[in-house]
């Protein structure tokens, strides 16, 4: 099928370090036809999300974001202002569904034909037919709290009991309810159920200048500020044409790539707590921890935040940098081998491993695993590789992929990904051409659409960006591969013992902020 694209193209294949995209209005028909084209072709759905035209004299649009061969398709379908609805693409998209199920709790979007059609976010903080991300409806609105009902999923037969756990955990993890149908220890079927704390970074967005939006969309999942901070930025850059400096895309690489590092040096430690070796939960976390004040020396935050501005860089890095990240990536190097060594060589951890949590790479492709768990489960998708926006697209990024698909193949990957990362960090510092490392941003169009997308250490981060009057922010969208990977983990414990879930849970560490947007 050919997709007719509107004047209104993102203009971005000439801009170094955004994403190439194509932006068209469509039916409801070509809608359909158009994720059932880019499905059969082995493209993905990266999001769907709403938006409220009414104050210009419209309806409603639904936005879905597809990934083909070409790159990044988004696609806008005009819906009625009276009972908005189109038609379900849960069919061909499975991860579809919660999206859809968002799109109704914030802006009353109905998907005809879903499979699930129960609310995602509202639990009881709105009453039924109040929709907040309306524009009608103030920011400052407050509702009197309202009883949940929400239906759970029953399971029944002999034998079979529930166990609830959460919302409120005994960590300081965000709040997520998992409720399990057992039989003996034996998972019979999980249920999620996230959005306890919706924080209303879409509304608060609405009005925001472009410069003050980026540190809100920084901070959409906190151990995701470089890969939100960067598609944010793209976002920007690509609609009011900003051709960021050379120097600051080096940059924004060498800090996505240490994001990616000490998330995965967090996670292996913690994988080994979940299986009662605490040595590899104090090295991994002792390892993480010198990376983080390295962070703090040179990009001034331990966790990189506000580090990436639209037009580029907050700041260059000090003389003492590139000698301090060569050292530290050669000492993680030997450690990491190291310790690599004691988690294969590790019965007790191999025993608990192997096996564990496992998604079959036919089952990943059908309901759209992404990320590092995909590639965990043989799916080869890594935006670095596929799609490489500058200055990726001068390097030669080694993917990490595995095919079991189980607890031990997500550790497997995560280190690969972390060497390959300082491999990447030490190419990247001989490459940094010197020069500025940021331009002033112009006044951005009324009325302008930007995305951007990054291959975050979870898998893709997107964010899609549009101008009101003024050039200020008049609707903005991120999207986390969490959506995508949440419903996995519901298949991934089936069949496994309810002891096994924090590990198989972890072995994942998907995010519970991006959910409650």
């Amino acid at each position: 099928m050919t997709i007719s694209v509107t004047a209104s193209d993102i203009a971005t294949a000439s801009i170094p370090g955004a994403v190439k995209a194509r932006r068209a209005r469509v039916s409801a028909a070509g809608l359909r036809a158009a994720c059932d084209r880019v499905r059969a072709e082995g493209g993905r759905l990266i999001a769907l999300w709403g938006c409220d035209d009414t104050d210009l004299g419209a309806g409603y649009v639904l936005n879905v974001a597809l990934l083909d061969r070409d790159g990044l398709l988004c696609l806008g379908l005009p819906l009625p202002a009276e009972h908005p609805h189109y038609p379900s693409i849960a069919d061909l998209f499975p991860a579809a569904i919660r999206m859809q199920r968002s799109a109704y709790d914030l802006l009353g979007l109905h998907a005809q034909g879903s499979p699930d059609s129960r609310k995602w976010l509202r639990h009881g903080a709105w009453p039924g037919g109040v929709f907040p991300l309306r524009k009608n409806v103030p920011i400052d609105a407050a509702f009197e709290p309202a009883p949940d009902h929400y239906p759970f999923v029953r399971v029944e037969g002999e034998g079979v009991h529930e166990i609830p756990v959460g919302p409120v955990h005994a960590g300081t993890i965000e709040p997520g309810h998992f409720r399990f149908s057992i039989v003996g220890e034996a998972v019979l079927r999980l249920e999620q159920r996230l959005g306890y704390k919706h924080k209303g970074i879409e509304k608060r967005a609405e009005g925001m200048s472009l410069e003050h939006c980026a540190r809100l969309a920084g901070r959409v999942s906190g151990d995701s500020t470089v890969a939100y901070a960067w598609a944010y930025a793209q976002a920007v850059e690509s609609l009011a044409g900003v051709r960021v400096p050379a120097r600051a895309l080096w940059l924004r690489a060498i800090a996505l790539e240490l994001e990616r590092v000490h998330n995965h040096l967090g996670d292996l430690g913690y994988l080994g707590n979940d299986v009662a070796l605490a040595f590899g939960f104090f090295q991994f976390w002792r390892l993480k921890e010198l990376v983080l004040r390295l962070n703090a020396s040179i990009f001034g935050h331990r966790y990189l935040m506000d580090y990436i501005v639209p037009g580029g860089v907050a700041r260059d890095l000090p003389l003492e940098a590139p000698g301090k990240l060569a050292e530290l990536a050669a000492a993680l190097e030997a450690e990491l081998r190291t310790l690599r060594g004691v988690y294969d060589e590790h019965a007790g951890a191999q025993d608990r491993f192997i096996g564990a949590g496992r998604v079959a790479p036919e089952l990943a492709q059908r309901l759209g695993l992404t990320g590092m768990a995909g590639r965990a489960s043989g799916l080869a998708c890594d935006l670095r590789v596929d799609h490489p926006i500058a200055p990726y697209d001068q390097l030669d990024v080694r993917m990490a992929t595995h095919d079991r698909g189980d607890v031990a193949a997500r550790v497997a990957v995560r280190f690969d990904e972390v060497f390959e990362s300082l491999r990447l960090v030490g190419a990247m510092l001989g490459q940094a051409v010197a020069g500025a490392v940021n331009v002033p941003l112009p006044v951005a169009p009324a009325h302008g659409f930007g995305v951007g997308m990054v291959e975050g250490w979870r898998g893709e981060v997107l964010v899609a960006l549009e101008t009101g009057a003024g050039g200020n922010v008049r609707r903005l969208h991120p999207h986390d591969p969490s959506w995508q990977n949440w419903p996995l983990l519901e298949r991934a414990v089936i069949d496994n013992i309810v002891p096994d879930f924090p590990l198989i849970n972890k072995s994942f560490n998907l995010s519970y902020s991006a959910q409650d947007l």
